[in-house]
């Protein structure tokens, strides 16, 4: 089967979020069956690091989208990857979605727009000669309006939305519409209108054949009012028409802390000794006191939903008690100088390197007891997997994916609310496991021991890709 696989991240170039480490191992794991092609935007990180790259095609400008040029190059192990090669709308500095300090690019209709509207040139086959897809897997609001203008263009290609994070659903004013060459006669209740706006996101869940999302329970909750962001009503209707799933992301099998070159030692199960110079390590790069007590870190984009706020209202509590707390990530700036201002009150005790490393995270990882991880939602979230894998338990809020991958008591500890108190609790739990050496170890193997390939979640996705061919 010929899948075109549409992303704007993807960790081999260019990383925000989780979507890039999916982005990086779904096409890998599915390819065995499949002839999986990556579409990425041009930006500089992706243009610098693709050695050669063929022009094979050409995209008319549409309304306020300028021409593009689309060419054809492969990752180092032979993926290939499609760029969208339009400097004006992706040679930026910044991130793939706004500049240096966190800002959208107001012109991200148009840079979403063209991309989508590109990928669905190509996938119909109308840009390489030798290559058209039987089927389109489109990757959050970036790329929801994919399945959109296939349906505009009259193209019968069927089209899976992943939905990563549903929060995040590219909204524009109704004058967009123009800019982005959409028909006028979309923009309604049951089209791409919300709330007078106009949802890239919305324009996905109506039009694709099939919607996915990262985790069964993710799945369930944003088919209510509290996690719908306003489209539950539609979702619940993909979901009663069985056109909703919820498929658990797997995590990377370089995370294997007997392998990791990265780490300051490697470790495995029982090694706990390696587990201690990699807490040694960690104390001394961020310049903490030595310690015999737990280490708990925080790796994690820098946003609301990540729940930092109730990290720093429980911060004094858990270092009163014996623990120091090692931050990495990035995000917004109002979050990130609050953690610049508790390490400086408690250098001793917090450690925060804003910007996101991934041999840095891995560190924390190997080097912490505890992963704290209060998200107020999360659709999969991967750190309580990498955690785990690394013998750090994971503290993580009882949603989405979290609910999923962590065995409370055994594997980590869940709270039940996303409140200071709640997830006190389950820090309260975790200092006294870590009291009791015998039992924070067996816990600590447990974690070690389990699988989270993407074996499983692959073929999940093939079955629903033959489903969809097949309908």
């Amino acid at each position: 089967m010929k899948v075109l696989f549409v992303t704007t991240e993807m960790d081999d170039f260019v990383r925000v979020g989780g979507l890039a480490a999916v982005s990086a191992a779904l096409p890998r794991a599915l390819r065995l069956r499949n002839d999986v092609r990556i579409f990425l935007p041009g930006y500089q990180d992706v243009i610098e690091q693709l050695t050669h790259i063929e022009i094979i095609g050409h995209c008319p400008a549409l309304a306020e989208m300028p021409a593009c040029t689309i060419g054809l190059a492969s990752t180092r192990d032979g993926l290939p990857v499609y760029v969208l090669l339009c400097p004006q709308l992706y040679d930026r500095p910044g991130n793939p979605y706004g500049d240096a300090s966190g800002r959208d690019w107001p012109d991200n209709d148009l840079r979403f727009g063209r991309f989508a509207s590109a990928a669905a040139r190509l996938a119909a086959g109308m840009v390489d000669r030798n290559w058209a897809a039987d089927l389109v897997h489109a990757n959050d609001w970036q790329a929801a309006l994919v399945p959109a203008y296939l349906a505009w263009n009259a193209v019968r290609i069927p089209s899976i939305l992943t939905i990563h994070n549903l929060a995040y659903q590219g909204l524009f004013p109704k004058e967009s519409l123009r800019r982005i060459g959409a028909p006028e006669n979309s923009f309604h209740i049951d089209g791409l209108e919300f709330y007078d706006k106009l949802s890239f996101l919305k324009g996905g869940i109506v039009y694709a054949s099939h919607l996915t999302t990262v985790s069964e329970t993710y799945a369930r909750e944003i088919t209510t009012p509290e996690l719908g962001c306003g489209l539950e009503g539609l979702l619940r209707i993909r979901s009663d028409a069985a056109q909703l799933t919820g498929i658990l992301n797997g995590i990377d099998e370089s995370w294997d802390p007997q392998v990791c070159a990265q780490l300051a030692q490697p470790f495995g199960a029982g090694d706990w000794e390696g587990k201690r110079a990699n807490a040694n390590y960690v104390r001394q790069q961020f310049g903490l006191a030595v310690s015999r007590g737990p280490i708990f870190g925080l790796v994690a984009r820098l946003v609301h939903q990540k729940g930092v706020d109730l990290v720093l209202s429980a911060a004094d509590e858990i270092i009163e008690a014996g623990g120091q707390i090692v931050v990495t990530g990035s995000g917004e700036p109002h979050i990130e100088q609050a953690l610049v201002e508790a390490h400086r009150r408690r250098p001793d005790a917090i450690g925060v390197a804003l910007g996101f490393n991934d041999g840095q995270a891995r560190r924390i990882f190997a080097g912490s007891d505890f992963t704290l991880m209060p998200s107020r939602f999360e659709p999969c979230g991967l750190s309580q997997m990498y955690a785990q894998k690394f013998g750090s338990l994971p503290i993580g809020h009882q949603t989405g994916g979290l609910a999923e991958t962590i065995l409370d008591g055994e594997t980590g500890f869940l709270f039940t609310q996303p409140s200071t108190e709640s997830f006190l609790g389950g820090v309260r739990r975790a200092f006294t496991t870590f009291a009791t050496k015998d039992r924070l170890n067996s816990m600590r193997r447990n974690a070690m021991s389990r699988s989270f390939s993407w074996d499983i979640s692959a073929a999940c996705y093939g079955a629903l890709y033959r489903k969809a061919l097949s309908a």
